[in-house]
């Protein structure tokens, strides 16, 4: 017997967001951290792309546009004079890509609005609660927690370390995190500033050691500071000591720090953890791979291992077989090692001034095309192929009022999407699966879902619940999709 079905050690964005998710799919957890209050800083400030949709899917996308805003134009300091440009160059949305600009969202207001949204599902962190160890064997992990009342034994069914770049739980798995230190030190501080305009990201000495950035911090009357430091020198992150370093690397004595509410200094690394999992206890986020910030890549790869995590997490403790939580590591793993790669690239063009930002960022042309719980259709040459990101689409439902694709699939469910023909050949009333048919309960007006999807009539999509394709088929297919839902659990 177990007390709970799963056991969070990390109240960031990972374990917020797997709280969240497990939240909603009414899994017995507790989400702990042995800080005593929530991160201050506003470290993760980027949310691409592909990151909007998750929130969106989660119920909290709108706050967290509300708390922050579209990245400012780049204001370099030059000797001939400040030069305004845009922070990146991509398109405008289409119907199928709603969201195309990164979010500037400071860390701390994010994981404040996941936190609002977990205590809307009835549920909230547990901090000043440190894991001290923990034990598994085949049908759970017993786990020991200091808490200010005194020490606690938990049995859990699964344990996940969230816990960050210094996992206490990824070291208790001797789980190997190889990598390298990139040879760039860094602080990073947000300040109330005296002397410039909120409506730039100001930046003076691009690519040099005296590099020094102050962006705004919308939603808040703060910047962020990002500056190189040298190695093994203190350095001073008191008001008075980071108001000398701007000074000193602008040339402007009309700017002041008046305050410090965060600060940091660090040295950048890009690891990548040997494995995600041991038995019954797995790594999410930071724990699991460590980024530089270049590219704003490090949150949303830990949001989005958390959200693939969370649908097979209850999937398995609700009766689906294995192989679907095995999934996690093949998927997740080389996702991190690829965005890895970017982050080193845009760290070696920042070095040579070069901070532009395209399409590679967004995360929205990640998918999972190899994975296990992919059904491989190698004759597909139009639309959607198996592997892919579920695209949006604007349509209108039977009785006439508009909504989109992403609006059908928000939730915890899988959707089979149906073009044409009976609706009741699709598919049987199943538990967790939902089915529209477009041309019968849900018109293409605009043609957009013909256009994203490219079904011809009796075909389908499978979209499982983290937006991503399953598989794509036709009549003849009907029977090995009913296998396949069987087989992750969907009976």
């Amino acid at each position: 017997m177990t007390d709970l079905d799963v056991i969070i050690c990390g109240a960031g964005a990972a374990g917020l967001t797997l709280a969240i998710d497990l939240a909603r799919r009414n899994v017995a957890f507790r989400l702990i951290d042995q800080a005593a209050h929530p991160f201050p800083g506003s470290r993760g400030k980027g949310i691409q792309p592909r990151t909007q949709e998750v929130f969106e899917d989660l119920g909290v996308l709108d706050r967290i546009v509300a708390s922050g805003g579209e990245y400012p134009y780049q204001r370099l300091y030059t000797d001939d004079g400040p030069v305004d440009r845009p922070a990146g160059l991509l398109p405008d949305p289409t119907p199928d890509e709603p969201y195309h600009l990164a979010l500037l969202v400071p860390q701390f207001r994010t994981e404040s609005r996941l936190r609002e949204r977990l205590a809307e599902l009835g549920h909230a962190p547990e901090y000043a609660h440190r894991l001290t160890g923990f034990e598994q064997d085949p049908d759970g992990v017993t786990v020991t927690i200091e808490t200010p009342a005194g020490r606690e034994t938990v049995r859990a069914g699964y344990l996940v370390g969230a816990d960050g770049g210094a996992s206490s739980v990824r070291k208790a798995l001797s789980i190997g995190f190889p990598g390298k230190t990139l040879g760039v030190r860094a602080l990073v501080a947000d300040v109330r500033l005296d002397g410039l305009s909120s409506g730039f990201w100001h930046r003076w000495n691009q690519g040099t050691p005296e590099d020094v950035s102050l962006c705004p911090l919308y939603g808040t009357d703060l910047f962020q500071l990002q500056a190189p430091v040298p190695f093994g020198v203190d350095v001073d992150l008191s008001a008075g000591g980071l108001t000398a370093l701007v000074r000193a690397r602008t040339a402007r004595d009309d700017l002041t720090v008046r305050e410090v509410t965060w600060a940091s200094a660090y040295e950048m690394n890009a690891r990548l953890a040997d494995a995600y999992r041991r038995g019954r206890v797995l790594l999410a986020g930071d724990a699991a791979h460590c980024h530089p910030p270049t590219g704003g890549q490090g949150l949303n790869t830990s949001v989005q291992d958390a959200y693939n995590l969370g649908w097979k997490l209850a999937a398995v403790l609700g009766g689906a077989p294995e192989p679907v939580l095995a999934s996690y590591e093949l998927e997740r793993r080389p996702i991190a090692e690829a965005v890895l790669g970017l982050s080193e690239r845009l760290l070696r063009a920042a070095m040579n001034r070069d901070t532009r930002r395209g399409r590679e960022v967004t995360q929205l042309d990640l998918g999972y095309p190899d994975s296990p719980l992919t059904v491989a259709v190698p004759d597909r040459d139009k639309g959607v192929r198996p592997g892919d990101r579920a695209p949006d689409a604007p349509v209108t439902g039977a009785a006439g009022v508009a909504t989109r694709l992403f609006s059908l699939f928000q939730g915890p469910h899988w959707t089979l999407l149906g073009h044409g023909g009976d609706p009741d050949a699709f598919s049987g009333p199943r538990r967790g699966l939902r089915v529209h048919v477009v041309g019968w309960d849900v018109l293409d007006t605009g043609g957009h879902v013909r256009d994203a999807y490219g079904l011809s009539r009796g075909e389908w999509a499978l979209v499982r619940p983290d937006g991503y394709v399953a598989a794509v088929g036709g009549p003849d297919e009907l029977g090995a999709l009913a296998a396949y839902l069987d087989g992750v659990g969907v009976r």
